[in-house]
């Protein structure tokens, strides 16, 4: 147990960073909370809705294709309808309350996903990785490494 004194000003400015917490059925599954890049380890209170919902879901998607074998990319499955799946190439946020996602569907046609905050709900799926391709793309990886860069 940490028995730390911490100042009004440390104790303010632990209320408003960003927390995370996961709790996974197998002990060897999970989420390091102290691995948050640069650009996530500014307080919440500084950032739009539509940025903050940004860097949480690369920290989801990046989590997610660390789980993925070398033969699997990651994509989202619409909710709420029959559209079927993205293959994620990119994804950007337009403040102060839309997130976007880039891609293709499973048919290779080029889709977009544009999505206010208030409705975001990401179903991240597994997918195999395109014919033509021999290795998977990551691009949690390199949204993260933009974080990292703030």
């Amino acid at each position: 147990m940490d028995n730390k004194i911490a100042t009004s000003a440390e104790a303010a400015e632990a209320e408003i960073l960003p927390r995370r917490h996961d709790v996974h059925a197998d002990p060897d599954v999970g989420v390091n909370s102290d691995d948050l890049p640069k650009g996530m380890q500014k307080p919440v209170a500084n950032k739009s809705p539509a940025q903050w919902a940004y860097e949480r879901i690369i920290l989801y998607i990046r989590n997610f294709e660390e789980q993925l074998d070398s033969d699997q990319e990651v994509a989202i499955g619409f909710t709420g309808g029959d559209a079927g799946v993205l293959r994620i190439e990119g994804m950007g946020y337009f403040d102060p309350d839309i997130v976007t996602f880039y891609g293709s569907d499973e048919s290779g046609a080029k889709t977009q996903l544009i999505q206010h905050v208030s409705q975001l709900s990401v179903m991240l799926r597994a997918l195999p990785i395109p014919k033509q391709s021999t290795t998977p793309s990551r691009i949690g990886f390199r949204l993260a490494a933009e974080l990292d860069k703030d």
